[in-house]
C-alpha cells in the first residue's frame, strides 16, 4: 500500500501519468492528467485499487481529493471510473456541497452518473463528508464559523450557508447576513 509518491512526471497521456521514484517509473491513474507538467515534483497522494482482474494506482493531487475518491468508491454502483470522472470535472468543495444540500442534479451532469447514482452518491455521503473540506480556510470565515457555533448553530448548518456570503464584507455584516440565512 502506498500513501503518497514523491517524483518527478516523465509522461502523461490521456488516461494516467508516469512519475519517476528513484528509478522506478509509476504508471499512476489520475482524474485529470493535464494539470501536471514534465519534468516537475510533485507530491501525488495515492490508492492502490485491487480486485480480482485488475491492481491500480490512483493518485491525487492533495488529500482531500483522495479522501473523497475513497468515499465515492464506497457507494454501492461507483467504481473507480465513474468517481474519477466526478473528480476530473467537479473540484472537491462543489462535489462535497452538492452532496451535503442533496443536488442530485449536479451530479448528474458527470458522465456515467444517472439519476439513481446521483441519489445513492447522497444518501451514502451526506453527512459523512469531512467539513474541514468544504469550509473555506480564511480567518473571516473561521471566525464567522465560530461565532456561529458559540450562537449555537452546527458546522453542518452553517457550511450549507457559507457559498452564500460575501466574503469580502466585514465580520458583523457577515453575521447579521449569516443569522438571516440560517433563520429562513
Amino acid at each position: 500500500m502506498y500513501g503518497y509518491i514523491k517524483g518527478k512526471v516523465t509522461k502523461i497521456t490521456p488516461k494516467n501519468i508516469i512519475c519517476e521514484n528513484n528509478g522506478i517509473g509509476y504508471i499512476i491513474i489520475v482524474p485529470n492528467p493535464y494539470r501536471y507538467n514534465l519534468n516537475e515534483d510533485y507530491l501525488i497522494y495515492t490508492h492502490q485499487y485491487v480486485r480480482e482482474d485488475e491492481i491500480s494506482l490512483y493518485g491525487f493531487l492533495s488529500a482531500d481529493e483522495k479522501d473523497m475518491f475513497l468515499r465515492l468508491i464506497s457507494v454501492n454502483g461507483i467504481g473507480p471510473k465513474s468517481a474519477l470522472s466526478i473528480l476530473a470535472t467537479g473540484s472537491v468543495n462543489e462535489i462535497a456541497e452538492a452532496i451535503e444540500s442533496g443536488n442530485s442534479i449536479y451530479l448528474r451532469k458527470f458522465p456515467g452518473i444517472g439519476p439513481k447514482a446521483s441519489q445513492q452518491i447522497i444518501l451514502d455521503l451526506k453527512g459523512k463528508i469531512n467539513y474541514d473540506v468544504i469550509m473555506p480556510k480564511n480567518s473571516k470565515m473561521e471566525d464567522l464559523t465560530d461565532a456561529l457555533v458559540a450562537l449555537g448553530y452546527s458546522k453542518k448548518e452553517i457550511t450549507k450557508i457559507l457559498p452564500k456570503l460575501d466574503g469580502s464584507s466585514d465580520i458583523s455584516s457577515l453575521i447579521k447576513v449569516a443569522l438571516k440565512l440560517l433563520t429562513k
